[in-house]
């Protein structure tokens, strides 16, 4: 692991932190079993943070105020430095604070911490963002956390599927050159069971903008299983690899990519959090590694 890395351990379970992006880069049980893709050749990340951005921008500009700033796919978190803030056996918290090259991209000031904890064969991850400065921060924030498909080497991945804690009837949304569709398409899920395979992601990921569930089990008939659960979050993204990839993305998302057809100022982009001065958000998500819903 890279030389700036924290290790977490509890019961069932343990995870390693690095503090470029604040990334979550290895999630094992008891067994020592690897749960989380290692950022191979098909993808080189493992969980990275969203942030400020989920998704692109229209001709990746962010309008604030009649300028144009530069801001690349999914926001700039991901390949940030964090500070430690807190390192414990248990737990630890990184931090994110604007600086001049964030706001040379980003022109509001904010203090981003994300915080990881164990519990029992639990990892759970918080998200606070605080609007430090004086005017309106208009924000995403989103996980993307890839786990390996399938979880045991020799198993079809035909073999997974994703059982929402709910039905699922809405339509999905869907993307074109990373931006979203206008158009909602039928959704692939069938009550609340949606059948893996890679051609799922042959149009990039299947998005449920307004799903009934807050958790997901992942898992195939036998062999290890896990759930993902979360909280204040509003969307969620099913990721892999278009052409197919040994790995599955899980994510909860606050926000999504700019509509295809949206070139206005940022403020006004569909799904912001929109905190006031001093004002703070606080989203958290779960992984449980047996597979029960949390």
């Amino acid at each position: 692991m890279e030389q700036d890395s924290h290790t977490l351990r509890g019961d069932g379970i343990s995870a390693v932190i690095v503090g470029q992006g604040a990334e979550l880069v290895s999630l094992r049980d008891a067994d020592g079993l690897e749960f989380l893709w290692q950022a191979g050749p098909a993808w080189k990340r493992h969980s990275p943070v969203l942030f400020p951005i989920v998704g692109r921008l229209k001709g990746d500009q962010l309008r604030h105020r009649g300028r144009a700033y530069a801001m690349t796919q999914h926001g700039f978190a991901r390949d940030k430095p964090f500070a430690w803030a807190e390192r414990g056996s248990r737990s630890c918290t990184l931090v994110l604070m604007d600086d001049a090259d964030t706001r040379a991209r980003y022109p509001f000031a904010f203090r981003l911490a994300v915080s990881y904890t164990l519990e029992r064969r639990q990892l759970e991850v918080t998200f606070e963002i605080t609007n430090t400065g004086d005017e309106l921060l208009p924000a995403s924030v989103g996980a993307h956390p890839a786990f390996n498909w399938p979880l045991l080497p020799g198993v079809a991945k035909e073999a997974y599927r994703l059982t929402f804690a709910a039905a699922e009837t809405a339509p999905i949304r869907r993307l074109k050159d990373g931006l979203l569709l206008p158009a909602p398409q039928p959704t692939p899920v069938e009550g609340n069971i949606l059948a893996l395979s890679e051609r799922l992601f042959e149009d990039d990921a299947v998005i449920l903008d307004r799903p009934t569930s807050t958790s997901v089990r992942y898992a195939a008939d036998d062999g290890p299983a896990l759930s993902v659960s979360w909280q204040e979050f509003q969307e969620l993204g099913i990721w892999s690899k278009p052409g197919g990839a040994p790995f599955l993305c899980i994510e909860p998302w606050h926000g999504m990519a700019s509509p295809l057809d949206f070139d206005g100022e940022f403020v006004d982009k569909p799904g912001l959090m929109l905190i006031e001065p001093a004002g703070k958000r606080v989203l958290t998500y779960q992984v449980h590694l047996d597979g029960e819903p949390v």
